[in-house]
């Protein structure tokens, strides 16, 4: 029986980008790419890529910080649409991709930060990547974008919050290229009935 079903929503490859130095004082140095060749350990070359990482503040109640730990977060990806909602709250003209630390854009799939965790993307060779899960918003961009447009930068964890898209790892090897297109596949499975709970346990 499969376990993911294959859906008619597709997304349009519109930015690829990568950063190949650390993050240096809260900015962002990403450069933009036309296409992304991807091994199971990610974009080589990219800060983000591995088969491992050291953990980090958003799972420190799982691990300890700097635990190896299995990488899930190779590549961040975010919505053209998302992102021009969250341009448009901070009084951006448009939202230079690079700010954001993207690994790829897409446009085409509504609500896109919400799609469910473990879903599939896939392109025209093959290569699929795996979300892992929504990407919230963090101090970098922040300051790359305070440092580029003094004065607007502090908006961007307000206006992002469920808008910054997902993390994701790859699932088969192949490449990227800009214009491509990728189909969704979602898991097979009823919402989970208990996140509430959930929620009040954390």
């Amino acid at each position: 029986m499969p376990a993911l079903i294959p859906t008619a929503l597709t997304a349009r490859v519109v930015w690829l980008g990568a950063q190949p130095d650390p993050v240096e004082n809260l900015v962002i140095r990403s450069v933009p790419l036309t296409e992304m060749p991807l091994g199971f350990a990610g974009y080589a070359g990219e800060i983000h890529a591995g088969l491992t990482r050291r953990s980090c503040s958003r799972v420190l109640k799982q691990h300890p910080r700097d635990t190896e730990i299995r990488n899930v977060r190779q590549l961040a990806v975010v919505s053209a649409e998302e992102m021009a909602e969250v341009a448009a709250a901070m009084g951006l003209q448009a939202m230079d991709y690079a700010w954001v630390g993207a690994s790829l854009v897409v446009e085409g799939i509504p609500d896109f930060t919400h799609i469910p965790p473990s879903s599939r993307l896939q392109g025209p060779d093959g290569v699929t990547l795996v979300v892992d899960m929504e990407n919230l918003p963090c101090q970098e961009p922040a300051v790359t974008i305070e440092r580029a447009l003094p004065g607007l930068g502090k908006g961007f964890k307000r206006a992002a919050a469920g808008k910054r898209g997902v993390t994701a790892w790859v699932e088969r090897e192949g490449v990227l290229r800009l214009g491509d297109v990728l189909s969704l596949h979602i898991p097979d499975q009823r919402d989970w009935m208990h996140p509430d709970a959930a929620r009040k346990g954390g």
